[in-house]
């Protein structure tokens, strides 16, 4: 194998593709890029036991072939070459690259060990612009599950039904709940995406207007955005339904400015850094909320203007989860709903109401 191309397209291609590469893993090759020469052109390839990423690319391919290499290092080093013409061959040591007046020999592994990730076409699909599954991801991705002990929390719910793409996300403390508008599907479609995937599909959509197909068969999710391809398991199991968790009404609420409580709550928490709960207290009153933290560096209590429906009501949470709601929203008001101080309140924008998130309160002694 040789072949010649530019160091900038080889080290986006090589970036991306890595993103599929395995950190941790007892299976060499799932930490590994496959390049293929053949015709005009390289495919890239990374399969982690879950994604695939494939990335196709122009190329002068002066002798075609096919050789595996360690993703990370890969990427890492063509990416501090790719102001030159790079020129990659294979020989007896491995890899060669040759860039100006040097050349680096990389290990390779033999091609046989790359898994064989198929790749038939799948029938089913929903069909959404990039910029709002980008900005659906954006808004639920984050409050799913990190650990193992719920692995199907690990993934994001998505519903295709009746022209909306709904997703719900929870880790067992909040719960996101957003949609946006889908352009067009084969039908109702019900799948649990890693968020992994999710967060790889936002990284290499390119497009604002433009359309995306996601295709769905069985466990597998499958997108193609330009020269690149992605596919995923998708996890199996019953996910959490969000009808048994939101409360039906509410006995408190305020509508306060977004901005203001972001700056309030932000102050909050530098003085409970590295606490585990980052807990923050908020009491409502007729005349708005005043919020305090207290730690061994010290104490902050602060008034925040609030227009107040309901019950007076005094609540402790974690400080960071309704930061993270906060910031998610977007516009300048919005609207806290609450029950008892055991009971989970919202958050949600005070005119479009197409995101909600829900946190569970903290319990104290006091």
């Amino acid at each position: 194998m040789k072949f010649m191309c530019d160091g900038v397209v080889l080290s986006d291609a090589a970036i991306t593709v890595s993103k599929a590469c395995a950190a941790k893993t007892l299976i060499p090759a799932y930490e590994c890029v496959k390049i293929t020469a053949k015709n005009d052109g390289l495919t890239l390839v990374a399969y982690d036991g879950e994604i695939s990423i494939r990335k196709t690319m122009k190329a002068d391919v002066l002798e075609e072939g096919e050789v595996c290499v360690n993703g990370k290092f890969f990427s890492d080093f063509v990416g501090k070459i790719s102001d030159m013409s790079i020129v990659v061959s294979e020989n007896e040591k491995g890899m060669k690259i040759s860039y100006g007046d040097s050349s680096t020999i990389l290990q390779t592994l033999p091609t046989d060990e790359f898994p064989s990730l198929g790749g038939d076409p799948c029938e089913e699909y929903f069909e959404v612009k990039q910029a709002d599954l980008k900005n659906l991801i954006a808004k639920t991705v984050f409050c799913c599950a990190s650990d193992d002990s719920r692995p199907i929390l690990k993934g994001c719910l998505l519903e295709a039904d009746q022209g909306k793409l709904s997703a719900t996300a929870l880790d067992g403390f909040r719960m996101a709940v957003s949609s946006c508008e889908l352009v067009g599907g084969t039908g109702y479609l019900k799948i649990v995406c890693p968020a992994r995937t999710l967060t790889e599909i936002s990284r290499i959509l390119d497009g604002e207007e433009e359309t995306l197909k996601l295709y769905v068969e069985k466990n597998m999710l499958s997108v193609a955005v330009g020269d690149t391809v992605l596919r995923s398991k998708l996890y199996l199991g019953e996910f959490v339904r969000k009808e048994n968790i939101f409360p039906a009404e509410f006995t408190t609420t305020i509508t306060v400015n977004r901005n203001e409580l972001i700056e309030s709550v932000e102050r909050a928490i530098i003085l409970i850094r590295g606490d585990k709960n980052n807990l923050i207290v908020f009491e409502m009153k007729n005349d708005g909320a005043r919020i305090t933290a207290n730690s061994e560096m010290g104490n902050v209590a602060e008034f925040v203007n609030a227009a107040l429906q309901g019950k007076e009501l005094k609540i402790a949470m974690n400080g960071k989860y309704l930061l993270d709601a906060l910031k998610a929203l977007e516009e300048e008001s919005v609207v806290l709903s609450f029950n008892t101080p055991v009971s989970p309140f919202t958050a949600e924008n005070a005119e479009k109401k197409q995101s909600e998130y829900l946190i569970l309160p903290v319990r104290t002694n006091a």
